[in-house]
């Protein structure tokens, strides 16, 4: 199954509560401030944000006026488009060949961060490359065992320490047993605590430093994993984490399971992030490359 038809799927709640009510609100409707009003409403009441939202109906009442629109469901087919460009160029995973690369994978507990991991891994496993995981968070109780459980079932090796340990020391050594095993992609989990953001930025930084200092140039991507279904939440997280760390990108858990998917225009909008991954299902496969331009075509086809 293509990835239009694979996030078409996943954005079925999403279609049903946006798009049924946008359908709705323009049907019939003659474009005026009042439309545009109901509009803003709605966006807002889907988690698209206030940013991404003003933008987005600033663009629908120019481009109203420049083309003369006049009937409502016009506006489907021009929301479409400023959508698809506000979410930019696709922006696929760097990987360079015939060196070590790393991806460190940031994020609080319970979005779906192991899942993620263990996907890429086998992902990139099945691709050819060497893999390896490195199971950084020491803080959480059982974290490298679940991440053990997800490594086994790729196929793949991965660095531990036992809980409590110094994280920065779980990413030294791993650091080493992958440049000594010829390893292409290192992929380390981390602490994801944001009720101590100082510790936690204190970790990361540490980390950052090792990488830097024991491989460099090997960092290649700082994902910041995120769930769709918390909202707004996940909204503040991208803010948090892009404090304490370089983002390159966001990988987007869980989109099937909301009916709010307006959350991928804000985090575009107002963090200026690409997503990268999105995920609409619990298979291998259903891990995505993140495509900007189907991804708007989904959501809006009637």
């Amino acid at each position: 199954m293509g990835f239009f038809q694979r996030i078409k799927e996943g954005l079925e709640r999403t279609r049903q509560g946006f798009m049924a009510k946008l359908t709705e609100v323009i049907t019939g409707r003659k474009i005026d401030e009042s439309l545009f009003e109901e509009l803003e409403e709605l966006l807002l009441l889907h988690d698209v944000g206030v940013l991404a939202t003003t933008h987005l109906l600033e663009e629908l009442r120019r481009q109203s006026r420049e083309r003369k629109l006049t009937d409502g469901q016009e506006l489907r087919s021009v929301m479409k488009e400023i959508a698809a460009r506000g979410l930019g160029q696709k922006q696929p995973l760097r990987m360079v060949p015939g060196t070590l690369n790393v991806f460190l994978v940031v994020g609080v507990n319970g979005v779906g961060k192991t899942t993620t991991i263990g996907k890429l891994a086998e992902r990139y496993k099945q691709e050819g490359a060497k893999v390896m995981v490195a199971a950084g968070d020491t803080f959480r109780a059982a974290a490298s065992s679940q991440l053990q459980i997800w490594a086994t079932r790729a196929g793949v090796p991965v660095i531990s320490h036992a809980d409590g340990s110094d994280p920065a020391a779980v990413v030294f050594d791993a650091l080493h047993a992958a440049r000594a095993r010829g390893i292409d992609l290192l992929i380390i989990d981390t602490a994801g605590r944001l009720h101590n953001k100082s510790n936690l930025m204190q970790e990361l930084g540490k980390i950052r430093r090792i990488i830097d200092r024991e491989a460099a140039n090997a960092l290649q991507e700082v994902l910041l994993v995120i769930d769709a279904t918390t909202g707004q939440n996940a909204l503040m997280q991208a803010r948090e984490f892009a404090q304490v760390v370089p983002l390159t990108g966001i990988v987007l858990t869980k989109l099937d399971g909301t009916a709010k998917g307006g959350i991928v225009l804000a985090i575009a909008k107002e963090q200026q992030i690409p997503i990268k991954l999105v995920g609409v299902g619990e298979k291998i496969a259903d891990l995505r490359d993140f495509d900007p331009q189907e991804f708007a075509e989904a959501l809006f086809a009637e």
